[in-house]
């Protein structure tokens, strides 16, 4: 991963069973290459309740999707695409397919 994949960048899923859709990331976990995708990767979480005369509840939280799994969407073409690197004045990430940084 190492840099690909940002928080706050809008990705696209490209396998798995939520093939297609795409989120804004929420969370990354460098170690483990992974990445929190706010709608995507959903599970339900049975909550207990807190207080007495509350009652538990099923909540849906988001887990975290492989980073291979994602692509970033280019903020200039729109699409998912593959990115790449420029070193000079600073290490920025660029679009493959157009050329343009993010």
């Amino acid at each position: 991963m190492a840099g690909r994949i940002k928080k706050g960048d809008t990705v696209f899923v490209i396998s798995g069973k939520d093939k297609g859709r795409e989120g804004k990331v929420l969370k990354v976990y460098p170690r483990s290459e992974r990445a929190l995708v706010e709608g995507v990767s959903l599970r339900k979480r049975h909550r207990r309740p807190r207080r007495s005369g509350e009652k538990g509840s099923i909540v849906s939280m988001p887990t975290a999707l492989a980073a291979s799994k994602l692509l970033p969407k280019c903020p200039h073409c729109q699409k998912a695409v593959r990115v790449g690197f420029k070193v000079a004045g600073g290490k920025r990430r660029v679009c493959k397919k157009c050329g343009g940084e993010f």
